[in-house]
This record gives C-alpha cells, sequence and structure tokens, in this order.
C-alpha cells in the first residue's frame, strides 16, 4: 500500500487484476495460497526488470501499477503487520509487479513468494506462467 492512501480499502472505479493480484492507484491486494500462518515472502524493489524467476516457481503474473508516494508498505491481513519497503526508484509513478508463487495448491507442503517491483509504463496484465490448479481457478474467477 501505498504511503498516500488513506487505506487499502480506498473505493476505485477499475481496479486491474489478473487472478493472485489486483491493483488500484496506490494500492495491490496480493493472493496467498495458505489462510493463516507465516510463508516465505521475498520483495525485490529495481530500477529495471529483474528478470522473473520462473525456474524456482511454479506460478508469475505480471500488472501495472500505480504508486502515488513512492513509498509502499507490505500490509498484512487483518492489520496483523506492516513492512515498509525500500522506497521506489523513480518515486510516484507506474511501475511493473511481477508476482511469483510456489506452492499454491493445498498438497504443496511449503509456500514461497517473490514480489518484483520496477518503473515502467502502463501495460496490459499478463500470465507469465501457469501450473497449479489453484491459480488456474483464481484466473478463472
Amino acid at each position: 500500500m501505498d504511503a498516500d492512501c488513506e487505506n487499502h480499502h480506498d473505493a476505485v472505479e477499475s481496479p486491474n487484476e489478473v487472478g493472485i493480484i489486483t491493483t488500484v492507484a496506490g494500492g495491490a491486494r496480493l493472493t496467498l495460497g495458505i489462510q493463516w500462518g507465516q510463508v516465505p515472502f521475498r520483495v525485490v524493489v529495481a530500477d529495471r526488470d529483474p528478470g522473473a524467476e520462473l525456474d524456482r516457481y511454479e506460478d508469475a503474473v505480471e500488472i501495472a501499477f500505480e504508486a502515488l508516494s513512492g513509498r509502499l508498505t507490505l500490509e498484512e491481513w487483518g492489520g496483523n503487520g506492516s513492512h515498509p519497503l525500500p522506497p521506489l526508484p523513480a518515486g510516484g509513478g507506474f511501475y511493473r509487479l511481477r508476482y511469483h508463487v510456489l506452492g499454491m495448491d493445498e498438497e504443496a507442503e511449503e509456500d514461497h513468494y517473490l514480489l518484483q517491483i520496477w518503473p515502467e509504463p502502463y501495460r496490459d496484465a499478463v500470465v507469465v506462467k501457469s501450473t497449479t490448479h489453484s491459480f488456474r481457478y483464481w484466473l478463472a474467477s
């Protein structure tokens, strides 16, 4: 969530969505494969595309995101925690988010997540890699 957003429930007319991630101006909602507990979650903020890590993850999507201030936090569901991220390299403006997931299916022993963020002009969301049933469920919903 961007520091200039009042809260993550701000009303927005047209969210941008691709299954497991939804973005609005100043915020993004990321879907996890588990309902509770802690998961390994890594965030990479870069000044250009850091390259997808497709060998390590089962599913990945890319989506446009508009940062208002360039200062973001990763907010846990239910207000259980807030984690400041490094400042965005270009301040406010358009960025690309690439969200990688490993272990989204229920039979997975452990989930792992990677979110990459870099400046990039707006372009439509794309599915980069899709292998799990859970991921395909979220794409269809």
